[in-house]
């Protein structure tokens, strides 16, 4: 078997192994950020915040996480 396929990450970087991905909770993603986890789950179903659904609970990329936080910073710089 040869090697996985490769993964396109919004900010257009490409993932050769999808275990480099690290994937949070909604609850993680709220504390690193300090806000309600509610505020999570509306970032996430605005689209501003990439996740993956998983059953019934979403999880989000480690990196989504930063690049948000990295453009949100940037536009009130």
């Amino acid at each position: 078997m040869g090697k996985p396929p490769a993964t396109r990450r919004r900010s257009g970087r490409v993932v050769s192994n999808l275990s480099e991905l690290k994937f949070l909770t909604v609850a993680e993603v709220a504390a690193l950020m300090r806000v309600s986890r509610m505020t999570v789950y509306r970032l996430v179903h605005a689209g501003d915040l990439a996740s993956v659904r998983v059953g019934r609970s979403f999880r989000v990329p480690e990196h989504a996480v930063h690049a948000y936080l990295r453009g949100a910073f940037d536009v009130t710089a």
